[in-house]
């Protein structure tokens, strides 16, 4: 008998494949570990927060707290106050609800994706119930990767309930909210949280307004068509007179603009405030944004990437839109007469009488001025950096614009904040580290550049 040698992978130099592989994978798992430690140290930061209040402190000093503790490490790592402490109560609930989770993944035998799918599934279910989700979780989560995971806990968790759907979903129900995600390239992800049930509808009802128009392009269409389908009373007038021909847009592109044009335009049917036939309060209310548009930028599109419009809090915008804003708004603008060098605010004005000193702040401040906030001011208080019962004046050296949540936070936590001369405000946080917020600059209309530098004098001349 004659006996092969098995093969072995062909080597792609010193190294070999497996040798690769094997050093993706123990890194892999040294980051799950510096994951988890990470997870823990957070948590002891909230615990932390939480025993300096005591058990029986009232929920908005404990939320107090909390706040003061994400504002610390957000400052220090130059992020959102928010997104700290939403890390700090997920890594809280890990460690208190999810234990053997904690350490499968501090030994590398889960993925930050694992842990977060066994901690949304989890949070669900009641307290008493969570250590035996824990443990199945560890011992299915190994073998199956995040996505086929979520799925087989979703119906573990379904039978680890000890509550009805229909009760779960009347909580489910207060969790519905709005917000928004930013992109790029001026883009951004409206996202709502809505009951199943109407949050198909509304795509459903979007799609066939979305069909209708592409239908309509033909002149085929008519409002009976969209009616109620019983053809009474309706009209046969073609809707293709108020599609334009030209018009190419999808259906994925049409839906979104249907959205908006409803979201921005139309008034709801559920509005309290509505009299008899007339339309209530909910449907005058107007969308409002706060854009900053350099004028060279509308006097040369082609030039706007040196100096493009801001939507302010969100980040640049095209000159085109920006353009459209401002001939649709009937609101005045405010000039801002900034430093040719520096660009700093040095005046305002406008075409319409306003207060000057909210003028000048709005175009100083533009944003929330707590370290790393970027709420615009249009939506921020303005807050007297030297409250006035304390004898703060009521102008530009002691104003500044502060989001409602770091205008609470000033007010109620330890945080300290003075304001320097050309509206620079210093905070210094509880534990005596001091971070300074300058205005946003304009960019300067003129910039100026250093000179060519001299040849040497030994090099020979080109000519």
């Amino acid at each position: 008998m004659s006996s092969e040698t098995p093969s072995t992978p062909p080597s792609d130099g010193p190294r070999t494949r497996q040798a690769l592989v094997a050093e993706a994978l123990a890194a892999d798992a040294a980051f799950a570990a510096a994951e988890a430690r990470r997870t823990r140290a957070y948590a002891a930061l909230g615990q932390f927060g939480v025993d300096a209040n005591g058990e029986r402190a009232p929920a908005r000093a404990s939320d107090m707290a909390l706040r003061e503790i994400a504002s610390e490490v957000a400052a220090a790592q130059r992020l959102s106050d928010r997104t700290v402490q939403a890390h700090i109560g997920w890594a809280m609930r890990i460690v208190d609800d999810f234990p053997a989770t904690l350490e499968a993944w501090s030994a590398g035998a889960l993925t930050r994706a694992h842990v977060r799918g066994i901690a949304e599934i989890g949070a669900e279910l009641p307290e008493d119930r969570r250590a035996e989700f824990d443990a199945i979780a560890v011992e299915l989560g190994p073998r199956l990767s995040p996505g086929r995971l979520r799925s087989r806990l979703a119906a573990v968790a379904e039978k680890l309930q000890p509550t009805t759907l229909t009760e779960r979903h009347q909580r489910g129900r207060e969790t519905r909210c709005v917000r928004v995600v930013p992109g790029v390239d001026g883009m951004s992800d409206l996202i709502a949280t809505l009951p199943t049930v109407l949050a198909v509808g509304i795509y459903d009802r979007l799609t066939q307004q979305s069909r209708v128009l592409i239908d309509a392009r033909g002149g085929g269409v008519t409002a009976a068509a969209v009616g109620d389908g019983t053809g009474a009373d309706a009209a046969t007038t073609p809707l293709g007179a108020s599609v334009a021909a030209t018009d190419e847009r999808t259906t994925a592109q049409l839906r979104a603009d249907i959205l908006a044009d409803l979201l921005l335009a139309a008034a709801p049917v559920a509005d309290p405030t509505a009299s008899g036939d007339g339309p209530g309060a909910l449907g005058a209310i107007r969308a409002r944004v706060q854009v900053v548009v350099p004028a060279l930028s509308v006097l040369r599109p082609g030039e706007e990437n040196l100096d493009p419009a801001e939507l302010v809090g969100h980040g640049p915008i095209d000159v085109d839109t920006a353009r459209r804003i401002a001939e649709a708004t009937a609101l005045p603008w405010d000039r801002v007469i900034t430093h040719p060098v520096t660009g700093a605010v040095l005046m305002t004005d406008t075409y319409q009488r306003t207060a000057a000193i909210d003028r000048h702040l709005r175009a100083r401040d533009r944003r929330c001025r707590w370290p790393g906030c970027v709420v615009p001011a249009v939506r921020c208080e303005v807050d007297h950096t030297v409250d006035w019962a304390l004898g703060g004046t009521t102008d530009v050296a002691n104003l500044a614009h502060l989001c409602q949540r770091h205008h609470s936070q000033k007010q109620f936590t330890r945080w300290r904040v003075r304001q320097r001369t050309g509206g620079v405000l210093e905070w210094t946080s509880p534990s005596g580290r001091v971070y300074a917020d300058e205005p946003l600059p304009y960019s300067p209309a003129v910039r100026f550049l250093p000179d060519d530098p001299s040849p040497p004098e030994d090099e020979v001349a080109p000519f």
